[in-house]
């Protein structure tokens, strides 16, 4: 497969395609890899967190585990309106599961991002809102505006609007940083939902 083709002015269905079939990362995975991505040229938001877990690996459907409950809460969304890729395009930084480490899961892989993400963004045609969960996605999109830690960068995000949001990773994982941090629930969701709620139909 040509990874390193030019892609650009491909539509998406095709991007897509060879996403599906990529295996760039599989030499250093302990399984075969499965791309999680989901797309549409008239997605109106794009999520783009860290990598499938395990649960999802299996399933094949993003964000399909406690993490998505919490996120879709967060949204105000439905799995309905939540899985329709007219609404939502779903693109983290690492397409397969990475694998389990000593403390939970592995970073995601580095090659997806740079190989694909430019690409299959600039296929999408009516995108108004980024979501970028969670500091692998942060650290990758907002090189210009670096902050000393996830909890700065999240606590800043009136800096990101409007076409950018920035949030935490909605694991239970992080049941402790919500508790340490209440501002973000009584600030930063309530924008989030109206934002949502104001794009999509």
């Amino acid at each position: 497969m040509p990874y390193f083709a030019d892609l650009s002015g491909m539509s998406y269905k095709n991007i897509l395609a060879q996403i599906n079939g990529c295996t760039f990362c599989e030499p250093h995975l302990s399984h075969k890899a499965r791309p999680v991505v989901t797309a549409h040229a008239h997605s109106r938001i794009v999520v783009i967190g860290q990598a499938p877990g395990r649960k999802v690996h299996e399933s094949g459907i993003p964000w399909d585990d406690k993490s998505g409950d919490r996120l879709r809460e967060w949204m105000g969304l439905d799995k309905e309106a939540f899985y329709d890729t007219k609404n939502l395009a779903i693109i983290p930084m690492g397409f397969c599961y990475p694998g389990t480490g000593k403390s939970g899961d592995l970073p995601p892989r580095r090659e997806c991002a740079p190989l694909w993400h430019g690409p299959l963004l600039e296929s999408l045609e009516r995108v108004q809102l980024t979501l970028l969960i969670g500091a692998y996605a942060q650290r990758y999109y907002l090189r210009a505006n670096p902050h000393k830690s996830l909890t700065e960068t999240v606590r800043s995000f009136r800096d990101f609007l409007p076409d950018t949001i920035v949030l935490p990773h909605p694991s239970p994982r992080n049941n402790i940083w919500m508790k340490r941090n209440p501002w973000f629930g009584r600030e930063l969701l309530p924008v989030l939902k109206e934002y949502v709620r104001d794009i999509l139909p």
